[in-house]
């Protein structure tokens, strides 16, 4: 077994802007038994040369390039050349409180049941003191993750686990494969921990791969979810029922509040000659087709 303790993977795809920020919350780490792997997934940007610097900097910093397979890839073919004992994913555009690994590795290291350890996280704008909302997740098992994920992508978890659950599944190229990860992990057995402190910090941007995925995925790819772990949503039956049906009423009352909204009346009326013309003209080409 390595004697390292941890490999933080950094996979990199057009972020190179965000990546000393990134790297240098990594240098910040008060726990010095690490290793950086930074991944280039085929990006078309500085990424290399930034990344290059680094590891000339500190031997401790670590680089792969590869061609573009997406962001599950990209953790993958990092962790696959890992040495630590625990993986620790960091996107490239987002931010370790300097002491995240003084105040998570010992839970997996006195506690053999644990798989995961997560903490609360701060969502910024522009830079880390400017924080618009606090994640605070909950819950230890994967009942928790089966209808919403606890975890954020960056959650210090074990190597091992990755080895049993084959690594992130590399056909979703959309969305949520954290989410997907982490509960392929759980079903098993294997118990998460939250730290009630925060000590990520996530950039919230106006167009990120989450806002994509929640805005235009969302729905298919927990159809995806629930079908590939479809053994612990048959368990859990009656409450899948329950939610899915609090999901459709939540979105019916959604669309009602918008049709009775001044907003969409105005726009309703605005666009009542444009549709009467559509009609005149369709009725007149039926006419002439006759």
């Amino acid at each position: 077994m390595s004697s390292l303790k941890v490999s933080i993977i950094v996979p990199c795809y057009n972020q190179a802007y965000y990546l000393n920020q990134s790297l240098q919350s990594v240098l910040d780490q008060t726990i010095p038994d690490w290793e950086c792997i930074i991944v280039n997934d085929g990006s078309p940007d500085a990424t290399e040369v930034e990344a290059l610097k680094w590891c000339r900097r500190d031997p401790r910093f670590r680089y792969l390039k590869k061609n573009n397979g997406g962001l599950s890839s990209a953790r993958n073919a990092g962790i696959a050349i890992s040495k630590g004992n625990f993986i620790l994913p960091l996107d490239a555009d987002d931010l370790l409180h300097y002491n995240y690994l003084e105040h998570t590795m010992s839970f997996l290291e006195n506690d053999p049941s644990l798989a995961v350890v997560s903490s609360y996280s701060n969502f910024f704008v522009g830079n880390k003191d400017h924080i618009i909302h606090i994640f605070k997740p909950k819950g230890d098992n994967y009942r928790h993750l089966l209808y919403v994920n606890q975890l954020v992508a960056t959650s210090l978890y074990r190597k091992e686990c990755w080895k049993q659950v084959g690594g992130y599944d590399e056909s979703m190229k959309k969305g949520f494969e954290d989410w997907e990860f982490w509960l392929a992990i759980t079903k098993t057995g294997w118990r998460y921990k939250i730290v009630e402190k925060p000590l990520f910090y996530y950039r919230k941007a106006d167009q990120s791969m989450l806002t994509r995925t929640i805005q235009n995925h969302a729905e298919s790819i927990k159809e995806y979810i629930i079908h590939k772990h479809r053994e612990v949503y048959i368990a859990d039956f009656d409450n899948c029922i329950r939610v899915m049906t609090h999901d459709l009423k939540v979105h019916r009352k959604k669309a009602q509040r918008l049709a009775q909204s001044n907003q969409y009346k105005v726009g309703k009326m605005l666009f009542y000659p444009w549709r009467w013309l559509e009609r005149q003209f369709n009725s007149g080409v039926k006419k002439l087709q006759s």
